[in-house]
């Protein structure tokens, strides 16, 4: 592959990320945080290239309160999808919003090798791989 071919895929790679990003973030005013203030959002892609939308949803018992991340895994599977390619976290209050150790632990048993598309501080997109924030992860019973 030449220079200039690697530098188009990249370009359109960060385009692609950028664009999963702005989904997320169109998706915050619909997180229900009234307890915390802490409002994400998250748009996970299925290897069909669909948008599955997720926001965190707050209950007073705090324990009954499910993040953004879990919800859109769900919600993708009760939809019919199984395979999943990138997930994008938004916050409005935190660059960049990682998934906690409970969405990490679903998602890894999901789609173990989920691409995260975070955003960093400067709003642009930051690219981890799911399996370097869960190492040595519980998936077998």
């Amino acid at each position: 592959m030449s220079e200039e071919s690697r530098s188009y895929a990249s370009n359109r790679r960060e385009e692609e990320d950028r664009a999963l990003l702005d989904a997320a973030r169109a998706l915050l005013d619909r997180a229900y945080a009234p307890h915390s203030k802490f409002r994400v959002a998250a748009a996970l892609e299925d290897e069909g290239g669909v948008i599955h939308p997720g926001v965190n949803v707050e209950s007073v018992s705090l324990g009954l309160t499910i993040c953004a991340e879990r919800n859109a895994v769900f919600g993708a599977i009760a939809r019919g999808a199984t395979r999943f390619r990138r997930l994008a976290v938004v916050a409005e209050a935190r660059r960049p919003c990682v998934p906690c150790g409970a969405c990490r632990q679903v998602l890894i048993e999901h789609a173990p090798d989920l691409i995260l598309i975070l955003e960093g501080p400067d709003g642009g997109p930051e690219v981890v791989a799911l399996a370097s924030l869960l190492p040595r992860p519980f998936t077998e019973f």
